[in-house]
């Protein structure tokens, strides 16, 4: 017996058996997907430079026999790694990037960085890649063993923290044969993502002025940190003239030096820009960039702007999702033990004062049919086990952005969010590198490996299932084509 998402007994006999194979595959080589995923956490690196966290997927995909094309869509380290031929197409993602500022000892459930200042796993992509690259290696596997027809892709795909590789691919044309796609990502929480997200584009903004002596000859100097000063005054008047739902934020990449005595010659921000929708997005960033001109013109200063990248809000395929709930449930939840629980306690308890609150309106809205008292218990608990229903919604209140949002625009895409985080700690934290590598996490990457190739395999050898998708995917986008936003002289970099 077994139990699923809803504390429901099932017996084996009640999986079809080729369901059942692809977990036990999964099982039989959790080893090497586990392996692979604590090495990428001991070598974090983050946006398109992924050398080290690459090879990983590259041992297990050689081992296990697929045919890999390396370097993608201008990424040095993105690849595609094939198995069969012919129709259908199923897409898994994979995605393996790190965030800087955020290295932490592996275990330690205090703050304490390995290297004060280094990059670590803050978003569990170690973790998130590494099951996909389970599933796609499970029903490689069956597909062998069953002759099944078909083609199977892995896309390994850097930079999804910031440079967006996905959107990269989606613009070259990467995804334009593909019949369905599935990813999956950590969380605190379990649930099939029926929500949207943000859109996003995001740039570097520099100005060049003058130097000169500060006190001696501050007439002959033209400040840029004047000019970025300036730029991010402006944009705090623009916040107050955008929709509730957009969202800008900035960082200085560039302050102009240490030296206060010194008119700062060089000045540069980072601006992000996010909203329900490119088309939302883009107005608002044309006058992000109508700001920035204006605030160099008041210092004689020169600017240039460089674009980052951009993408896409997700936008989930109900059919898939739908199937891929199911499966869910057939793999179960994660069964912890008391040790474990205890570990994420330990991890938890650096949480914010009051942190409880919100998370119980989070997890309200997550479930609306639990009641005060059981909402109030989850959240007083170190994990919430059980998934939460698949709920369809069109509120990005909390919402991040992803490109698998450009995937979802191309082709049906389902994904899912794997809640083997410590409940009630933020994702880009030290507290979810701290758990990258614990029995725990490694529980949430066999969940995740499980549910994604149950899922694939679905859209594999159900046709109606795909035409559903398909019928679907028409309706919502009612033959709106995919466009990208990002220049086309605009390529991956850092």
């Amino acid at each position: 017996m077994a139990v699923d998402n809803n504390g429901n007994t099932r017996n084996a006999a009640d999986i079809d058996g080729n369901k059942q194979r692809i977990m036990d595959i999964v099982d039989e080589k959790k080893g090497e997907f586990i392996e692979a995923s604590d090495r990428i956490w001991e070598t974090p690196e983050t946006r398109f430079t992924v050398p080290k966290s690459v090879e990983q997927h590259y041992k297990v995909l050689e081992r296990e026999g697929f045919d890999i094309q390396k370097g993608v869509a201008g990424m040095d380290y993105a690849y595609i790694a094939t198995y069969g031929t012919g129709k259908p197409v199923i897409a898994i993602t994979a995605e393996y990037d790190a965030l800087d500022n955020l290295s932490q000892e592996v275990g330690n459930p205090n703050r304490k960085p390995v290297v004060e200042g280094a990059p670590g796993q803050g978003c569990g992509h170690n973790v998130l890649g590494t099951g996909a690259l389970g599933a796609a290696v499970a029903l490689k596997t069956l597909m062998e063993e069953k002759n099944l027809k078909g083609t199977l892709k892995l896309f390994g795909c850097p930079a999804e923290e910031s440079g967006y590789g996905k959107a990269f691919m989606a613009r070259d044309g990467v995804f334009d044969d593909v019949d369905a796609a599935f990813t999956w990502h950590p969380s605190d929480t379990t649930a099939v993502a029926g929500g949207s997200g943000l859109a996003v584009m995001q740039a570097n903004f520099s100005f060049k002025g003058i130097a000169a002596h500060a006190a001696a000859a501050p007439e002959q100097g033209r400040d840029a940190l004047d000019a970025a000063t300036l730029m991010t005054v402006g944009v705090q008047f623009l916040r107050e003239h955008i929709i509730d739902a957009a969202r800008i934020h900035y960082a200085y990449l560039d302050a102009g030096g240490k030296s206060a005595n010194v008119v700062h010659p060089t000045a540069t921000l980072y601006f992000f820009v996010r909203a329900p929708y490119l088309e939302q997005a883009k107005p608002i960033y044309d006058r992000v960039v109508k700001i920035a001109k204006g605030a160099a013109m008041m210092t004689e200063t020169e600017l240039s702007i460089d674009f980052d990248s951009a993408c896409a809000n997700y936008v989930p395929n109900h059919p898939l999702s739908e199937d891929m709930d199911k499966n869910l449930d057939l793999v179960g939840p994660l069964q912890l033990t008391d040790e474990e629980l205890e570990f994420e306690g330990k991890i938890q308890a650096n949480n914010p004062k009051g942190y409880e609150g919100p998370l119980a309106e989070r997890l309200k809205a997550a479930n609306p049919a639990l009641s005060d008292e059981e909402v109030g218990k989850i959240a007083h608990s170190s994990m919430a086990l059980p998934k939460f229903p698949l709920i369809y919604t069109t509120d990005t209140k909390g919402q991040a952005s992803t490109d698998v949002g450009d995937v979802s625009w191309c082709t049906p895409t389902a994904q899912y969010y794997g809640g083997f985080e410590p409940l009630g700690t933020p994702a880009h934290s030290w507290q979810w590198v701290a758990n990258g590598q614990s029995s725990v996490a490694h529980k949430g990457l066999v969940q995740a490996a499980k549910t994604i190739a149950l899922t694939a395999y679905d859209a594999l050898t159900d046709p109606e299932l795909l035409q559903a998708a398909k019928d679907a995917y028409a309706k919502e986008f009612k033959g709106k084509p995919y466009k990208s936003v990002i220049p086309p002289e605009t390529q991956p970099h850092g």
